[in-house]
């Protein structure tokens, strides 16, 4: 007889199967995805949080901020979903479909892609 990988019970039924139930194959998993799934969900989390703040400071599609703004709202600048190039040089880091470029003075200018 098999023993549950999870609390060590007896299994009963198909001969490839691990659990002797769905709360054990739950528990198990759970335990096993722990580490991973805490980083996901706290990079997940820094995501969305610059997102929300890009969002809220260019609602009409295309804004100036400043530093100082964007960091005393929270904003994380190591925390972005991709980088463009454009072809004169200029770099822009965006959230989804929010995305910002450094600018003079410590500012930037924020845009948002047309779907």
């Amino acid at each position: 007889m098999k023993q549950c990988l999870e609390c060590g019970e007896k299994i009963m039924g198909r001969e490839d199967k691990k659990f002797c139930s769905d709360g054990c194959r739950n528990a198990y998993n759970n335990k096993i995805n722990k580490d991973s799934t805490n980083l996901m969900r706290n990079i997940n989390n820094k995501l969305r949080k610059n997102y929300r703040i890009l969002s809220e400071l260019n609602p009409e599609g295309k804004a100036k901020t400043s530093r100082t703004k964007l960091l005393g709202k929270g904003f994380d600048f190591d925390f972005f979903t991709s980088i463009y190039q454009t072809k004169t040089g200029n770099t822009y880091y965006f959230l989804y479909d929010q995305g910002y470029m450094a600018i003079e003075n410590d500012g930037f200018v924020l845009v948002k892609k047309d779907n």
